[in-house]
């Protein structure tokens, strides 16, 4: 199933496409790929998995810590595809990761391993379009898109250019700055998707500080989906009930209907 036939299906149903996150090898690799499943099974329609990595220049202290976490437990990049291709998420994923650690993979054999886990789309925080065709081919090869992300102080010329180069989703960032759960959505988020709409039908999911069902519900009408990372790994890490938190957030996905 490719990206664009899941956001087919849940604009069908009128929802908002669920996106959990889990970092690969937190708090062990075999506990995340444990959660991953668990994930699918509560209802994500995607799961964003991050690679870990020494220099998450995007990720605020949760996901840091789980990189860190994941290292110092001799997780790599290669060590969680290795992983991922041995038990692949039951729905399409997405993974994350930074451009450093992909450099030292081999391009088409990385790509052709996201395809075997089942990973339908490349997030690269820090590749610009400007440099992505390269890895925008290669991708294609494989039923791999790659995901550019947009801010709320992106240039009306930057939103054009990831809007024209964008195939599966656009990863509209909810805040100004790095990842973390958030109170409140930052106000300059709707206008951000209301440029984006102007200019494309490409899926739009939001990510970054979505830590509330609350959250969610606000976005109805604006986006095609959530990602939601800091607050699902800070409740693992904490030991509440993260998996009643999954449920709490993905019925949020769905719009309340008279009865």
């Amino acid at each position: 199933m490719s990206l664009a036939d899941v956001f087919a299906g849940t604009r069908a149903a009128g929802e908002l496409a669920f996106v959990p996150y889990q970092t690969a090898g937190f708090p062990t690799l075999r506990q995340s790929l444990a959660n991953v499943h668990a994930l699918t099974r509560l209802g994500a329609d995607l799961v964003e998995i991050g690679l870990p990595f020494s220099d998450p220049i995007a990720d605020g202290p949760t996901i840091q810590h789980a990189s860190n976490v994941a290292l110092e437990n001799g997780i790599t990049p290669q060590a969680a595809l290795d992983a991922l291709v041995a038990r692949p998420p039951e729905v399409p994923g997405v993974v994350m990761s930074y451009l450093n650690p992909l450099l030292a993979m081999p391009r088409d054999r990385m790509f052709g391993q996201l395809r075997d886990a089942n990973v339908r789309g490349l997030i690269v925080p820090d590749l610009p379009p400007e440099l992505g065709e390269e890895w925008e081919r290669a991708g294609e090869r494989c039923g791999v898109d790659l995901v550019y992300l947009l801010a709320p102080n992106s240039s009306p010329e930057r939103v054009r250019l990831v809007a024209a180069r964008s195939r599966g989703f656009i990863y509209a960032v909810a805040v100004v700055g790095t990842t973390g759960a958030r109170a409140e959505l930052y106000e300059g988020l709707p206008p951000l998707l209301e440029q984006i709409r102007g200019v494309t039908d490409v899926p739009v999911v939001v990510g970054f500080g979505i830590s509330h069902p609350d959250h969610v519900r606000a976005l109805h009408g604006l986006a095609d989906g959530v990602v939601v990372a800091s607050r699902l790994i800070e409740a693992m890490r904490r030991g509440e009930d993260w998996q009643q938190l999954a449920r709490d957030l993905k019925a949020a996905t769905r719009r309340e209907r008279c009865s």
